[in-house]
């Protein structure tokens, strides 16, 4: 894990700023989702990703009921594979 000497402070409602300069180095934009994740004494952010929740390709997405299916399982789904 690399150090970017930046410091920030929570706020009263619990949030942080991310830096402009690590938003565009991870190709954050306004309402991403970040995943949360604990290790020890750290606390890990990760850009969600949408993938298939059947196979986890990230591509030719379709949002079907809130989920994501790739356009390959959604055909194998309909039985036109």
């Amino acid at each position: 894990m690399k150090s970017t000497g930046i410091v920030r402070q929570v706020d009263n409602l619990g949030r942080i700023v991310l830096p402009i300069e690590i938003r565009r180095s991870y190709d954050l934009a306004v309402k991403d989702n970040i995943e949360i994740y604990t290790e020890d004494d750290k606390i890990i952010l990760k850009k969600c990703q949408r993938s298939c929740i059947f196979c986890k390709a990230t591509e030719n997405l379709i949002d079907y009921k809130g989920k994501s299916i790739c356009a390959e399982c959604a055909a194998d789904i309909k039985g036109t594979k």
